[in-house]
């Protein structure tokens, strides 16, 4: 089966700034973009750090103890190449979607910047996978139908049956063996966008029973 890489729905357009962009500058972006950080990025594309809301706090506010020499640091810092934070969180735009997403929520993060052949691509933000689940039930059925039951289980239309509701599936008919209704639920599973599925697929004979 195909599986969904994070170049496919990552947001291409990503606002950058250079090592020598100055404090004010970066904070206009931020606010002018809605946005709640920015990679600093070198004349080749090379993400060197990046550069968010909490970078430019020092300036604002003093840290006690053990964080107090770090926020000095940053609070004297005016250029991007001191204020941001490095290495940023970056994934390689092939990497796959469902691997990508676990890091996104181990690591409690916002966003990662994605890398094409060491060169900034993109920025995959959560929003970007909430994005995946708003996809329509007729594209679902039609990737089920292309993805699962014909170039994975090989099976013939007039079968089964397919009902999209919502992100919920539901598969109906009979197939040849037990194996392929097993792997009918699972494979549809796991297409992008599916939130649940009932399986009511029978089957001929159990191919499983040994």
């Amino acid at each position: 089966m195909r599986t969904l890489t994070v170049g496919a729905v990552m947001t291409r357009d990503v606002h950058t700034v250079p090592p020598e962009a100055e404090f004010k500058d970066i904070a206009r972006l931020l606010a002018r973009e809605r946005i709640s950080a920015v990679p600093v990025v070198a004349g080749d594309g090379t993400v060197l750090g990046v550069v968010s809301e909490a970078d430019l706090l020092p300036k604002q506010q003093r840290a006690p103890g053990r964080h107090a020499r770090r926020w000095r640091h940053k609070a004297e810092a005016s250029l991007a190449r001191d204020l941001m934070t490095s290495p940023a969180r970056t994934v390689d735009i092939g990497a796959p979607l469902a691997e990508v997403v676990r890091q996104l929520l181990d690591a409690g993060v916002r966003r990662l910047f994605v890398l094409d052949d060491g060169k900034l691509a993109g920025v995959l933000a959560r929003r970007d996978v909430v994005g995946v689940f708003l996809r329509g039930d007729e594209e679902l059925a039609a990737e089920i139908e292309d993805e699962v039951f014909h170039r994975a289980l090989l099976a013939d239309p007039g079968r089964y049956s397919i009902t999209v509701v919502n992100g919920d599936v539901t598969l109906l008919g009979r197939l040849e063996r037990k194996s392929a209704v097993r792997a009918a639920g699972e494979l549809s599973a796991l297409i992008p966008g599916v939130l649940s599925v009932c399986n009511r697929l029978d089957y001929v004979w159990d191919d499983e029973d040994r």
